[in-house]
């Protein structure tokens, strides 16, 4: 096993440039460089920030949204019907016109019957506001505390001001302690994610999430075993500064402070522009792709590292265009509240009654509220749809 991954896994040419091998590396009593076993330390850190994380969600961020007035929006539960149900759960949440007809036979339902039993239940499955607010809590207090630590960190050191000195003496560049637990806080950080994305509430740019925590945590592991350590925490340091600013717009979108929330996104889109379309492109990634080759030939590990780079940006590339349609509602219809945003989560889908006039010629609902209610009164499936919960 071991010589097959020292053949595979950990053969030096594609972790280390030409002319440079394992032995090169080795830690010596004056110097110690970057190993990959240490990144093994990241496994503890991950079910420690878990458990820290549902510890904080319970007995901090759950207190506090109460303390804020965070209300919770009735929900009505769907009845019991197993045919449905089942449907829902192995087939489709949103049935098509086809077999809504299918399901209402098999039912003995009207077809309007089977869509707001659709529509009641995907509602039911919606996280509850206070769940997105100690979610995002627990990501502000993390990308606040690292920002901060990494700004601590790099303010002195000489490649935070000249990206040419990623590249001094590599790669002999001895590994600083304070460094390798900056990351090992943030490669734990974004492996819990991963490890707790079934649970987490659901957002519209669920995919793209996560093909950026995994583009992140193969960037963390293979700068820490290629030493490409003073780029690598140079990008975790530009990610930090846009992240808490967003996870605290969201807390005070929930909390509907929303002159609070106007001006935090204004300042969150300029840095978000700032610090991935600005600063990642020019300074870091023009680094790394030409920077680097005045001190060695193109390696596979040159390749690799760039192109997550560039998985990254095109994310963010994805993220900036959905910032600035909202920016555009902003300046022109005043707030960014309701909007398409990347990583605010969906939206509940209109409960608006198809446009199709009903068989006993009864106007349209323009109410959200009073259209579900009126239609479900008159067409008597009240007890159909929503069992025996009461109305708000």
């Amino acid at each position: 096993m071991d010589s097959l991954l020292n053949q595979w896994l950990w053969r030096q040419s594609y972790w280390l440039p030409p002319g440079v091998t394992w032995e090169d590396m080795k830690n010596t009593d004056e110097v110690q460089y970057p190993q990959p076993r240490d990144l093994l330390l990241c496994i503890p850190f991950t079910l420690i920030f878990t458990v820290v994380r549902f510890l904080f969600e319970r007995f901090v961020a759950l207190p506090l949204s109460r303390q804020l007035s965070i209300v919770e929006k009735y929900k009505r539960k769907a009845s019991h019907n197993p045919i449905l149900e089942a449907y829902y759960i192995k087939q489709r949440k949103q049935p098509s016109e086809a077999e809504v007809n299918s399901l209402s036979a098999q039912c003995h339902m009207k077809s309007r019957q089977v869509e707001m039993w659709f529509k009641c239940r995907r509602n039911q499955d919606r996280p509850s506001v206070s769940k997105k607010f100690c979610e995002a809590s627990w990501k502000f207090i993390f990308h606040f505390i690292s920002f901060f630590i990494g700004l601590a960190l790099l303010y002195d050191k000489p490649w935070f001001w000249d990206q040419r000195e990623f590249w001094t003496d590599y790669p002999h560049q001895p590994l600083i302690q304070s460094l390798y637990w900056y990351y090992m806080l943030e490669l734990g950080f974004y492996c819990s994610l991963l490890l707790t994305v079934a649970f987490d509430v659901k957002r519209k740019d669920l995919k793209e999430q996560i093909i950026h925590h995994f583009a992140t945590i193969f960037l963390i592991t293979f700068s820490y075993c290629a030493n490409y350590i003073r780029a690598g925490t140079l990008v975790m340091l530009l990610h930090d500064t846009a992240d808490h600013i967003l996870e605290l717009t969201k807390m005070f979108i929930y909390t509907k402070w929303k002159r609070v929330c106007d001006t935090l996104f204004i300042i969150f889109a300029a840095v978000f522009i700032v610090t991935r379309l600005v600063l990642l492109p020019t300074r870091i990634i023009y680094s790394t792709y030409y920077y680097s080759m005045e001190r060695f030939q193109p390696f596979f590990g040159y390749y690799f590292f760039n192109s997550l780079l560039m998985v990254l940006q095109i994310l963010h590339v994805f993220w900036a265009y959905l910032i600035l349609r909202m920016a555009y509602r902003f300046i022109f219809v005043g707030t960014v509240e309701n909007d398409v945003r990347s990583d605010i989560e969906e939206s509940e889908e209109s409960e608006k009654e198809d446009p199709r006039p009903e068989q006993n010629g009864a106007n349209h609902c323009t109410s959200k509220n009073n259209c579900i209610a009126s239609k479900a009164k008159k067409n008597g499936i009240d007890h159909l749809v929503y069992g025996h919960s009461k109305t708000s």
